[in-house]
């Protein structure tokens, strides 16, 4: 099963909201004195369910703000609901967080900066060793479809911005 990011044009109104509060999200997670990472879970229709931000602090390595979203999605919802949701993240999630949110049942990824342009702001900081592997890999070895949209090219300078100077 073949799943490859949707071209950006192809964002609704409603994402790109969405991906406005996440790049929000990941500020306050950062002034907690967490890793500056935002992210969220909307119904079809935009509605907010869930937001978390990073949470190494207390989580160190998986305090990841989109497991932590796909963490209580899975708690709170039916895989049936979720497949009809959509997580929202400021940067693409990981291989681990791609895990995650495949396992949730969560139906539609979108996300602002790769993964890929994060390693060059961390560098090899051993608080965040970037994996060069897209979420889409990730979701292609499932056998559920996770349609992803992004990067959003024109929002990674606000989304770098907030990491500039922490790593």
């Amino acid at each position: 099963m073949s799943t490859h990011p949707t071209p950006p044009s192809d964002l609704l109104a409603s994402d790109r909201a969405l991906l406005e509060r996440t790049i929000q999200i990941s500020e306050e997670s950062r002034q907690a004195g967490n890793h500056p990472f935002g992210a969220l879970l909307a119904t079809a229709e935009g509605k907010i369910l869930l937001e978390f931000g990073n949470s190494a602090s207390t989580e160190r390595g998986t305090g990841h703000a989109e497991l932590n979203v796909a963490r209580k999605a899975s708690e709170l919802f039916t895989p049936e609901f979720l497949s009809s949701c959509t997580l929202v993240t400021s940067v693409e999630p990981c291989c681990m967080c791609a895990g995650g949110i495949y396992w949730s049942g969560i139906g539609r990824v979108v996300y602002g900066m790769t993964e890929k342009r994060l390693a060059t702001l961390t560098g090899d900081n051993p608080e965040n060793l970037t994996m060069n592997m897209p979420c889409t890999q990730v979701f292609d070895a499932g056998q559920r479809k996770v349609a992803v949209v992004g990067p959003v090219e024109d929002m990674e300078a606000r989304i770098a911005h907030v990491h500039k100077g922490f790593w």
